[in-house]
């Protein structure tokens, strides 16, 4: 290449007008804008676009930081002009620059999980291994630092360069997080939003050293082993059962029902329904016995009972509390304020004369007579019978 030709080209690529950057390929987090030879002309228009930052480097150092807008670059390397008088550095210009564009935009649907179980002991299972795994939303909230911890000299960096190494911090960080918060193995699926904004804050404390900020982090679901699952379905199984008397009552008729629905004939639904009726009295008297304690005595004799004054439910004579609703089996007896007759405390109106037992009020002071009183114990009014 002749001399003239070397300035020809040389003047060509000095005279780049319009330095901006257009991303298609939405993963690109950093891209070196390509100028010939790293020189930029004084004048030249640097256009920086939302969700953008352009970090100018001088002579290798980050210069300036530009957010979006439209600059004028001045005070970057010698005009073309002076480049005639540049021969004896065969038109490397002794000032070198950059332009790096950042995408500072929020960097969605970044996939993260553990490779290996995570080992938690839970108070109900006692040791348990934990997998996980979910996705975080990452921006870049210092493009300097990003440039000098991160992405060097590199001309285009993508999010696939540093996931690797980003997985590996939330791992720790989520290792850390759920040990600390000892939450039990039952209740994580109810504590997925409160999990993930504590790792949150913990893995932006680390991320800060790149220039990174994570915006969200979602926790989509933590799995138990095989077994401990299999106890937590037992667990609701007999959650979901309730009162177990009761189920088995209900068994027991879903037994005669199936009994009687039987084709058989008269014969078959005969003995379909004694081989129901035999079913339910097995079945009611074991849970009845298991219930009510022993539900005969040795003669053969029926153990007596007697209601519970607040639910009614059937209690051995003796009992002092109910073992159904656990009120007290003894009540305080109370005289019919009319006829005198003894009544469970509490009681509105008597067995005996059917009376209110509602006190009478003195009809002059309003204050409460007590039973069978002809005046007054407030005012002296007599009582009107």
């Amino acid at each position: 290449m002749s001399f003239f030709d070397k300035v020809k080209e040389a003047a060509f690529n000095q005279f780049i007008e319009v330095i901006e950057w257009l991303d298609n390929s939405g993963d690109t987090i950093l891209y070196r804008f390509p100028v010939y030879q790293q020189e930029i002309k004084n004048g030249a228009q640097l256009i920086v676009r939302e969700s953008q930052a352009a970090v100018f480097v001088f002579e290798g150092q980050v210069a300036d930081v530009f957010t979006p807008g439209r600059y004028t670059i001045d005070g970057g390397n010698t005009p073309i002009l002076s480049k005639l008088g540049a021969w004896k550095y065969g038109f490397n210009s002794p000032m070198k620059s950059e332009v790096y564009f950042v995408n500072t935009k929020q960097f969605t649907d970044m996939k993260w999980g553990t490779s290996n179980p995570i080992m938690l002991r839970d108070a109900d299972f006692g040791i348990v291994r934990l997998r996980a795994f979910g996705a975080y939303s990452l921006r870049v909230a210092d493009p300097a630092m990003f440039i000098k911890e991160v992405a060097g000299t590199n001309a285009h960096f993508q999010t696939e360069d540093i996931d690797e190494q980003l997985k590996r911090g939330i791992v720790t960080e989520f290792s850390d997080a759920i040990g600390e918060m000892k939450i039990p193995a039952l209740d994580l699926a109810a504590q997925y939003k409160e999990l993930g904004e504590a790792i949150r804050a913990k893995i932006n404390e680390d991320f800060s050293t790149y220039g990174l900020q994570v915006t969200k982090f979602y926790v989509e679901n933590i799995s138990l082993p095989p077994e401990v699952e299999a106890a937590m379905d037992k667990r609701a199984s007999m959650g979901a059962l309730g009162n177990v008397d009761n189920y088995m009552k209900f068994q027991a008729a879903d037994a005669l029902r199936d009994a009687a629905q039987n084709e058989g004939g008269g014969a078959g639904l005969g003995a379909g329904l004694g081989a129901g009726f035999a079913v339910g009295n097995q079945m009611a008297n074991a849970f009845g016995g298991m219930q009510g304690g022993q539900g005969q005595q040795g003669g053969g004799q029926q153990t007596q009972t007697v209601p519970c004054p607040s639910c009614g439910k059937q209690n051995a004579v003796g009992t002092k509390f109910c073992g159904d609703c656990g009120s007290k089996m003894e009540v305080a007896k109370v005289p019919c304020v009319k006829c005198g007759a003894e009544l469970r405390e509490g009681a509105k109106f008597c067995s005996e004369c059917g009376s209110s037992q509602e006190k009478q009020k003195c009809a002059n002071c309003q204050a409460e007579l007590n039973p069978g009183a002809k005046f007054c114990n407030e005012c002296g009014t007599k009582v009107e019978s």
